[in-house]
């Protein structure tokens, strides 16, 4: 099972991949773009992502990362990106992928990352499939909350960061209390007009500029025009957990306009947003089952409350389809702890406070 990193020419500079060929070269079940989240998370998610690439590449389906513009290895600063860039980004990744796999292609993505994905699923040739991990259903409130984080940082210091990018998931579920108070209302509304005057603001290390922020408040996940299947998988922190009531609503929406999908539960940490570096293998698990009966045909639950899903192993078997064809430009690389161990020549990774590789 190899792994090839490499960079991707794109209109500004060039994307740093992984490309994950699937076990048993020259068929594959299926094939994914992974769609990274926003900022500080894909820092502490890249673990993940990296582990559930391997372990897809493995029941034989072709895995793409690409970190977008300004992120991890590839060209320009965070503060050089933009929502429309990061669009151009996926469907770059897509339009490589399909060009050398013939398998259905699914668009993967986490948290914010799923925000993308639904919008590049409006724009370029629809993919099978959508998986979502743990989506950001608004971005106009994810945003609210990360600027949040700069109010949290100057009453708090730098544990303030730390403290509010923590509890950034379960404001945005509902379920938090956030970390400022009343206080944070008044200082977002200030970035906001730093924002909207055309102004870049440095929020945890990270510069936002209004190219990226305008695009990211604008985002929602609307059904595709498309029909297609989505896979949408949150965890809980205990099993049987229910599912949000904002991704019901959301389900709800898309089965109305005639979409096949599908709402589970798995019980795990929340290690985009852990203080240490954390997995989860029952999302791995679930993940590799869900993708099979996905490949297998069977029909989505038409439960509306969404599936609960153990942590026990279970058969991901199924016949192959598709081809991948072609190389990727680099090196051939493979038993790797994370995609930050695999770059090539010459490659360096992003200093404090910007995103490194999924």
């Amino acid at each position: 099972m190899a792994c090839e990193a490499f960079f991707l020419p794109a209109t500004s500079g060039q994307r740093y991949c992984l490309f994950h060929r699937p076990a048993t070269e020259g068929a594959a079940r299926g094939a994914l773009v992974y769609v990274h989240p926003f900022a500080e998370e894909m820092n502490k998610s890249r673990r993940m992502a990296a582990v559930q690439a391997r372990a897809l590449a493995a029941a034989g389906y072709a895995v793409l990362q690409i970190d977008l513009h300004g992120c991890g290895d590839s060209s320009g600063d965070f503060a050089d990106a933009s929502w429309a860039g990061w669009l151009d980004d996926v469907e770059l990744a897509c339009a490589w992928l399909r060009a050398r796999c013939a398998a259905p292609l699914w668009l993967w993505g986490l948290r914010s990352g799923c925000l993308l994905a639904a919008e590049a699923a409006q724009r370029g040739a629809p993919p099978a499939g959508l998986l979502f991990w743990q989506p950001v259903v608004s971005g106009k409130q994810h945003l609210q909350q990360f600027l949040r984080l700069k109010t949290a940082g100057a009453m708090l210091g730098g544990a303030g960061e730390r403290a509010g990018s923590e509890a950034l998931g379960g404001a945005e579920s509902g379920t938090g209390k956030g970390t400022a108070g009343g206080a944070a209302g008044g200082a977002t509304d200030r970035l906001r007009g730093q924002l909207a005057q055309g102004e870049t603001v440095e929020i945890a290390g990270y510069a936002l500029a209004p190219a990226l922020t305008s695009g990211l408040e604008r985002a929602e996940l609307p059904p595709p025009a498309a029909a297609c299947r989505c896979e949408w998988i949150e965890l809980a922190a205990r099993p049987a957990a229910p599912l949000s009531p904002a991704a019901e609503l959301r389900l709800a929406r898309w089965r109305t306009a005639g979409h096949a999908v599908r709402g589970t539960v798995v019980a795990g940490p929340a290690f985009w947003q852990t203080s240490e570096i954390e997995e989860a293998p029952a999302l791995i698990e679930a993940t590799l089952r869900l993708l099979a009966r996905a490949d297998a045909g069977c029909a989505v639950s038409d439960d509306a409350g969404g599936v609960a899903e153990g942590g026990g192993a279970e058969s991901a078997g199924g016949e192959g389809c598709g081809k991948v064809v072609g190389n990727a430009s680099g090196g051939d690389f493979g038993g790797n702890s994370d995609q930050s161990a695999v770059r090539p020549s010459g490659a360096a990774s992003k200093g404090e406070g910007e995103v490194a590789p999924a």
